[in-house]
């Protein structure tokens, strides 16, 4: 591979990795919108927004779904900050601690 070569590759990966942060996006977003309507559901059934057991299955399925190249502990790094968002957003629309 030339300089030429390496240079079109780079800035096909790097809008390959453009396109895969839009879906990223679009699927955090919806994910937030299902945390939403859970919240929503729980504060009819006077259940707490944190959930611990529920949290560590999600943990657990992540781990278990990623076949690399992240490493488990890594995509548990990851999901542990998204469902602390999700969380926020959830109490946030429900207003409730």
């Amino acid at each position: 591979m030339d300089r030429t070569d390496a240079e079109q590759e780079l800035t096909r990966l790097r809008d390959a990795i453009d396109r895969v942060d839009e879906v990223i996006v679009r699927l955090l977003n919806q994910r937030a919108k299902y945390a939403i309507e859970i919240g929503e559901i729980k504060a009819v059934l006077d259940m707490p927004i944190y959930a611990p057991e529920r949290e560590k299955q999600v943990l657990l399925h992540v781990e278990r779904t990623s076949d690399g190249p992240l490493d488990p502990a890594t995509v548990r790094r990851l999901f542990e900050r998204i469902i602390d968002e999700s969380r926020r957003v959830e109490r946030q629309a429900t207003n409730r601690s």
